[in-house]
């Protein structure tokens, strides 16, 4: 089992920033490739942005030159700097991580955390 958990969401106005963490535990031998996602009401669930163990990164077009992705890898953890943020950035945002573990293949998501951007 891979746990991960989120923190750093909230309201925020129009233009500020806020940092989402993520740190995953539990029994895993490598993370592959983790990442940010979104949901707003009433729509999918869609990529923000995501980042491998060699630090290649790809975002959604909505997101770039706004939001960067990191990850710090002795701890596990991976972060989502969000600036400039507009309105339809509100979304529950949620972690994922995919790697290996001794049965397999692992593939998990945490439990989320609302960003809302509203003056």
């Amino acid at each position: 089992q891979v746990q991960l958990v989120e923190s750093g969401g909230g309201l925020v106005q129009p233009g500020g920033s806020l940092r989402l963490s993520c740190a995953a535990s539990g029994s895993m031998s490598s993370i592959r490739t983790m990442g940010w996602y979104r949901q707003a009401p009433g729509k999918e669930r869609d990529v923000v942005a995501t980042i491998t163990s060699g630090g290649s990164t790809n975002y959604a077009d909505s997101v770039k030159g706004r939001f960067t992705i990191s990850r710090d890898n002795a701890k596990n953890t991976v972060y989502l700097q969000m600036n400039s943020l507009k309105p339809e950035d509100t979304a529950v945002y949620y972690c994922n991580a995919k790697g290996w573990q001794f049965l397999g293949s692992f593939d998990s998501w945490g439990q989320g955390t609302q960003v809302t951007v509203s003056s």
